[in-house]
């Protein structure tokens, strides 16, 4: 059995991310949304909010469920689990310039292969952060967040 890992802080979760955790679905027998934190972000909703808006969103997918990512190294989380890759989606030359040498420090810790798939052009502009800013300015959203979400952050 293919096992990956999506990785990412998802706050909040959005359609990109989706598209690249269903893509993923369809390549490997088992998917792994690992729900991360980094402590020196900061971050709008609390890691359990995350965790949920995450579940709820992609509990539909075949072969997909969600952890929390922990404390550590994503290396280490990946191995703890039989991840044979880790699965990310690049929206530009910027992303990839970024994850290169995580995915190859990966690979010498621990064996596992980083996957990168091409983002949707639908979705090559968004991140989480300006998702939230346009929505706290009053911009519409919508088109880019699942339900869900889009609830959570209208009422929060």
């Amino acid at each position: 059995m293919r096992r990956a890992v999506c990785p990412g802080s998802f706050d909040p979760i959005h359609n990109g991310h989706v598209e690249i955790i269903a893509r993923a679905s369809s390549l490997f027998d088992e998917v792994i949304v690992a729900v991360s934190t980094n402590y020196a972000k900061k971050y709008k909703f609390e890691a359990a909010d995350r965790l949920e808006m995450v579940q709820e969103t992609i509990g539909g997918l075949r072969g997909v469920s969600v952890q929390p990512m922990g404390e550590g190294l994503l290396a280490d989380f990946c191995r703890e689990n039989g991840a044979d890759a880790i699965v990310k989606g690049l929206r530009s030359t910027v992303d990839y310039q970024y994850e290169i040498p995580m995915a190859v420090m990966n690979r010498h810790l621990t064996g596992v292969e980083t996957v990168f798939l091409a983002a949707d052009n639908r979705y090559t502009h968004l991140s989480s952060s300006l998702l939230k800013e346009v929505q706290s300015l009053g911009g519409d959203v919508s088109d880019y967040l699942p339900r869900t979400v889009l609830k959570r952050l209208n009422h929060g």
